[in-house]
């Protein structure tokens, strides 16, 4: 094993248990499930599900996530890092800031040939849909249903927004949600765009607004709703007024 891989202490057992523990083992991985591929100029990703047995001969769940040449660049990296180790250092940072979100369970990144390349291997949130998921089944949820997924979500951003982080690509998409007898959990995916909030509130709003654009389907009281949830208010004041007046004004660029 490469002394710079990172292994979950939760996935250790596991991973060895199938011969996965390795950069190079999961590097040869041959699936035989579907997988997605998606390219950008030479580069590319793929992704794949893995069920894998653990102690007791229960399977657990993740996505394999491999890459080659597919890079981004900042400020912090002008010459390019692999987007997944971009990735992996905000799954930890949200870890840390206690923001909920996916889990990592492995991680590491070679330079082969001129090539760089990156494993991510992540939990997979069965348990949890997207937001899109729920927007598809909104007019059949009871209302209590709809009422806890709206405070779970404001929760969630609400959260990484005291930790004075923006999303930078926050769609109904990137909220996993579950329901259950407690009521409603939240998680973020996607998080290689995710920083600092530098322009405090500014980029607090640019979050807001692309997420509330793309919930057409919840209804105007609904949203409303969610606005007091995130803000943790009963009702509007003046200055919640004027913020809200910010959010609707306007419309930010699709991505």
């Amino acid at each position: 094993m490469n002394r710079s891989a990172f292994i979950a202490v939760n996935a250790r057992d596991v991973l060895a248990r199938n011969g996965l523990d390795s950069f190079e083992t999961l590097w040869a991985y041959q699936c035989s499930s579907d997988q997605t591929l998606l390219t950008r100029g030479t580069g590319w990703k793929k992704v794949v599900r893995l069920e894998l047995k653990d102690a007791n001969g229960d399977a657990q769940s993740f996505y394999l996530k491999r890459q080659d040449d597919q890079l981004v660049r900042h400020a912090l990296r002008p010459l390019g890092e692999a987007s997944f180790a971009r990735e992996f250092r905000a799954i930890q940072r949200f870890a840390h800031l206690g923001i909920p979100a996916l889990e990592a369970a492995f991680f590491d990144q070679r330079g082969v040939k001129g090539h760089r390349q990156a494993i991510l291997l992540t939990r997979a949130l069965d348990i949890y849909k997207p937001l899109t998921f729920w927007y598809e089944r909104w007019e059949q949820l009871a209302w209590g249903d709809r009422q806890d997924l709206i405070l779970a979500a404001a929760a969630l951003v609400r959260a990484l927004h005291n930790a004075e982080r923006m999303h930078n690509n926050l769609y109904p998409k990137h909220i996993f949600l579950k329901l259950d007898d407690d009521g409603a959990g939240a998680r973020l995916i996607d998080l290689v765009e995710t920083r600092p909030a530098w322009f405090g509130q500014r980029d607090k709003i640019r979050d807001l607004k692309s997420l509330l654009r793309e919930s057409g389907v919840a209804t105007p009281g609904q949203k409303l709703r969610f606005f007091l949830a995130y803000l943790g208010r009963q009702r509007l004041d003046e200055p919640s007024r004027q913020l809200l007046h910010r959010i609707i004004a306007g419309r930010t660029r699709r991505r």
